[in-house]
């Protein structure tokens, strides 16, 4: 997985397609322009079956260019990276920097996918992706392009909970000063605990325990522990700024209702 940042010092995890799903992708469109090129050259064949040989070789050369070169750098310009095998298998070919390519870099990958896919058969394109980042073949590496996967399985929320234990310290605890910050770190903390290693999962509940016992009064029993503490201010935060929401709401509606009675004028 990949991550871009933004200006906004954003981190965006993006997922590069794997050298299965490219092949497979790549796989599609060759025959797909393969199959509109012989369309092409069997109706020049049977529409003029008494053409010269020479006019019939520059038409096939035309042909070739057309439907290898031109057809997929246009159909990926136009649709900012996709292709029939893309679409197909949930791919989007992307800048380094996680952009819409632009025509420069569909020219790039055109006119070296002529090389690297037709003229070797694939064999320059294979020998390139297995050996580099993000299964990039050479016109990705040239144009500066790596193929992204778009269909993305969401994760499940995990959400935190109050521990049985720690219900009753919740329900009583100023919790109010606690920054938005302080509290979005906990919360992503808890939702990617399961993916980090033992140390530093904790290590990283450890600090934030001590960064939110600043701003939490009074302090939980001794000896809780410290990922208890974590999901218990996180989830009695979040319980609490649903029941204002709530309460904001509905006083929302109770005024919008009493406006409504009231008579209106010219």
């Amino acid at each position: 997985m990949g991550a871009i940042i933004t200006g906004e010092a954003v981190a965006l995890e993006l997922r590069p397609a794997s050298f299965g799903a490219r092949a497979l992708g790549l796989l599609i469109d060759v025959v797909v322009h393969a199959a509109l090129l012989a369309a092409a050259l069997l109706t020049v064949v049977s529409a003029a079956p008494d053409l010269d040989p020479a006019a019939f070789r520059a038409l096939a050369l035309v042909a070739v260019v057309f439907f290898l070169v031109v057809v997929p750098v246009a159909v990926e310009t136009i649709s900012r990276g996709l292709s029939l095998g893309k679409l197909a298998l949930g791919l989007r070919i992307v800048r380094d920097d996680g952009g819409a390519i632009r025509f420069r870099h569909a020219l790039i990958r055109g006119l070296t996918g002529f090389l690297e896919i037709y003229a070797t058969l694939g064999g320059l394109a294979i020998a390139v992706a297995l050996f580099s980042d993000k299964s990039r073949r050479l016109g990705d590496v040239m144009a500066g392009t790596y193929a992204l996967r778009r269909r993305v399985p969401l994760d499940k929320p995990v959400l935190a909970a109050v521990p049985a234990h720690l219900r009753q310290w919740a329900e009583v605890a100023d919790i109010g000063r606690v920054p938005d910050g302080t509290a979005r770190r906990a919360a992503m903390f808890v939702r990617q605990a399961g993916q980090l290693s033992p140390l530093s999962r904790e290590e990283t509940v450890r600090s934030l325990a001590t960064e939110l016992s600043h701003y939490v009064a009074p302090l939980p029993p001794a000896g809780t522990n410290a990922y208890d503490f974590v999901a218990a201010v996180l989830a009695e935060r979040r319980a609490r700024e649903t029941a204002r929401l709530a309460r904001e709401h509905a006083r929302s509606q109770a005024l919008g209702a009493r406006l409504r009675k009231l008579p209106f004028t010219d």
